[in-house]
């Protein structure tokens, strides 16, 4: 891979890594209600789920996504079901621990499964493999070095987003505050479930 491909991967990186979403969002929440080795089990399934979404989607699985509308349909209408269940169960959560607890537990699968209906992880799987896989001669070393990347790309965005929820936990504790930031947080999850419907 030329340096000028490799530079617009890591662009496309970091542009679709640390801009809110799905993954960045929860991460927040989790780690602002839970603490951050609470979220940690998000944390690190978000890379796991989108390197096992990644090489599907180089495998076939995008092309046959794309190609079935019914596919389609399914990844967006279990998406945005997922996150309006989220956004609900975190909506309701006005005590450090409880959206963490029996309310609204995200943990390691849930994570890695969240990856398989979240439209922006499948977009960003799509254009890389559109772009920088995709019948090429090193395909297999090109996904190789994709992978790489995006796995620490994937970790270190939602680990800093964790990172602020966490330091925001004591302050969040007073008040009716963590109720507010967990509804703000719960908006951000609708509003990209909203996103998705339209997309």
């Amino acid at each position: 891979m030329e340096w000028q491909e490799f530079t617009a991967l890591l662009v496309l990186a970091t542009a679709m890594s640390f801009t809110p979403g799905p993954n960045t969002t929860l991460a927040t929440a989790l780690a602002a209600n839970g603490g951050l080795r609470g979220a940690m089990r998000f944390v690190v399934a978000v890379p796991f789920g989108w390197s096992l979404l990644l090489l599907l989607t180089a495998g076939g699985l995008g092309a046959l996504v794309t190609a079935v509308p019914a596919a389609r349909l399914a990844v967006k209408a279990l998406g945005i079901a997922y996150l309006l269940w989220l956004a609900f169960k975190l909506s309701q959560s006005g005590r450090l621990g409880q959206a963490d607890g029996a309310r609204m537990q995200v943990g390691f699968w849930q994570g890695v499964g969240l990856q398989f209906v979240n439209i922006k992880a499948w977009l960003l799987a799509l254009a890389i493999v559109a772009g920088w896989v995709a019948g090429k001669a090193d395909a297999a070393q090109r996904t190789g070095l994709v992978l790489v990347v995006m796995l620490l790309f994937a970790f270190a965005s939602n680990f800093l987003y964790a990172a602020a929820g966490a330091l925001l936990r004591r302050w969040l504790a007073q008040g009716t505050r963590l109720l507010w930031f967990n509804r703000a947080m719960a908006l951000v999850l609708v509003l990209t479930a909203a996103w998705m419907a339209v997309a």
